[in-house]
């Protein structure tokens, strides 16, 4: 049996109601597909088409905040934090009956990928990070001036009236980082309308915001259900799943530097692959490499 990928379901978790779609074989090796920000599911069409055809079973979830997914209670604090992503999707596996899975991700996603790594290891198989490097012991340190700049967007959202900004043009705000974060021609206006209606989730600005304020001031929301796992997390500077890096030789918000020199931080293998020309959107600016790279490390 072959899942459909456009029907859409959803499973139900302590916390959330995570909208999902599935492509591949029923009984392929799942691989659980995260998006990025300021993105959505939709980022990973071609690319879940291309490991459904090779036998994959994808799993592509809205992540919190985002499309469909929904929080269960207005009092469920908005945590945007890796931990929280990382048992969303582990919680989303258990939900699905998947014990032993691989994962994708690029951006959120790619943090969220090595989160699980280095939280779930008996879980994974194998992870694929796509555009952020790793962060030993889950530590944000405050870059260099060059990298510091292309992070305006962090720091315009840790001011005190940013909330207030983003709030009042969400999408604008997310067309910036589109126009910028990469060469352009690589979308048109279309696909970002279609994209941006995942922003349209009440909680797509309090995760958001979040996600990148916590990163720089304190006191920010963190729920205490994963305080353990973070506790964990900030203790653990090396991985032990076999890991692929794709970076973006043209990436304007990461810089390509950031992610070199990691292997040591890596013991059960790891290969970093830079795209040349491409930007910030891998799995959007081209597919086709990316679906290679992926299919031949899922399969390895």
């Amino acid at each position: 049996m072959v899942n459909d990928p456009q029907t859409a379901q959803t499973a139900r978790t302590a916390r959330l109601e995570i909208a999902y779609t599935t492509s591949g074989p029923a009984d392929g090796p799942p691989v659980l597909l995260l998006h990025g920000w300021p993105d959505a599911a939709r980022a990973w069409t071609p690319v879940a088409a291309r490991l459904a055809e090779s036998g994959f079973r994808t799993i592509v979830p809205d992540l919190r905040g985002h499309g469909q997914t929904r929080f269960l209670s207005p009092g469920i604090l908005r945590d945007a934090s890796a931990a929280a992503l990382a048992q969303d999707a582990i919680d989303l596996a258990d939900a699905l009956g998947v014990e032993h899975f691989d994962v994708v991700g690029h951006d959120w996603g790619a943090r969220a990928a090595y989160t699980l790594a280095a939280l779930f290891p008996e879980r994974i198989g194998r992870i694929a990070a796509l555009a952020l490097a790793f962060q030993p012991n889950a530590a944000f340190e405050l870059p260099r001036f060059s990298q510091a700049r292309k992070f305006w967007y962090q720091w315009f959202m840790s001011l005190d009236d940013g909330p207030a900004a983003l709030a009042a043009d969400p999408k604008g705000f997310a067309r910036l980082q589109w126009d910028t974060w990469s060469p352009p021609g690589w979308f048109d206006d279309n696909e970002f309308a279609r994209t941006a209606a995942a922003f349209d989730n009440p909680d797509w600005v309090p995760i958001t915001l979040n996600g990148y304020r916590r990163r720089w001031r304190e006191g920010e929301v963190s729920d205490p259900e994963y305080a353990a796992l973070q506790s964990r997390l900030a203790g653990i500077d090396r991985i032990s799943v076999p890991t692929l890096m794709i970076q973006g030789g043209a990436d304007f918000c990461d810089e390509p530097a950031s992610s070199e020199g990691m292997d040591r931080h890596f013991t059960g293998g790891y290969r970093r692959v830079v795209l040349n020309g491409v930007g910030h959107f891998p799995p959007r600016e081209a597919p086709g490499a990316v679906a290679d790279l992926l299919i031949a490390h899922l399969k390895a």
